[in-house]
């Protein structure tokens, strides 16, 4: 059966480096990612327009390709949760945790019993159609299946100990630009109450043995985190990428033919 081989990564104390899928629905983004060299993606179906049959293609490619398939979700709901499970993702991200309820809620779904509550069907994507032993299925899914609590809200930040203390936590990952809304300067994931709040998050990560993660564009303020001792670190998009390249060799061009 296929193993999550980030999941075992991280246990091991490495560092993975990952992106987000917010706009590109075509399955070879899995693909295209993959040549590039990232350990993993992130399937944005909070804010992008993922269906779930479209999120199936392209995590089914990413799981073929050993990328660990990831996805955000938008709210706790089973369903939400669940599908992408049972399509291939290797794990589900929560954003705008801000209780303990939320996270436990969030294992539920992601765990099948005794751990959790989630439904059992073993014929699917998520099983690669190879029908083996029931509970063995169940305990590996249960061991590999990553449990992301996006830390991004000042009350998260408030009742971090509680959050991360939650069993079944694998990862908090901090959205850096909610994160700046929520305390009052938007987009200055820079300023001194964010870095605060995010040295906030990396501590209490590592008193509940919780691997600390964030979303950012900068590769100098990853760098700077990953020194602090983040082990997960998601750069920047699929939208950041197409815009940012294309605008640098456009401008270039057209510098070169006004010259």
């Amino acid at each position: 059966m296929r193993r999550n081989s980030i999941k075992r990564r991280l246990l091991a104390g490495e560092t993975v480096i990952g992106t987000m899928v917010q706009e590109v629905t075509n399955p070879s983004i899995a693909q295209i990612l993959n040549a590039v060299g990232f350990d993993f993606f992130m399937l944005d179906m909070e804010h992008g327009s993922f269906s779930l049959e479209t999120a199936a293609q392209i995590l089914r490619v990413g799981r073929i390709l050993d990328m660990c398939p990831l996805v955000r979700v938008r709210s706790p709901e089973y369903d939400l949760i669940s599908a992408p499970l049972d399509h291939g993702a290797m794990g589900v991200m929560l954003p705008r945790v801000e209780n303990r309820s939320e996270v436990e809620t969030l294992v539920q779904a992601v765990k099948y019993p005794p751990v959790g509550s989630r439904g059992c069907s073993s014929d699917a994507p998520h099983s690669e159609y190879r029908f083996g032993s029931l509970a063995e299925f169940v305990d590996t899914n249960n061991d590999d299946t990553l449990v992301i609590a996006q830390i991004e809200r000042r009350e998260a930040i408030d009742r971090i100990d509680e959050l991360l203390s939650t069993p079944g936590v694998d990862v908090a990952l901090v959205g850096s630009e909610d994160l700046s809304v929520s305390l009052g300067v938007p987009g200055e994931t820079q300023s001194p109450p964010v870095v605060e709040a995010i040295d906030t998050v990396v501590a209490a990560a590592e008193r509940h043995n919780v691997v600390s993660a964030i979303h950012l564009g900068s590769v100098e303020s990853l760098q700077g985190w990953a020194a602090k001792g983040m082990r997960m670190l998601m750069y920047g998009s699929d939208l950041q990428f197409l815009m940012e390249s294309s605008e640098q060799g456009l401008n270039r061009l057209r510098a070169s033919l006004a010259g």
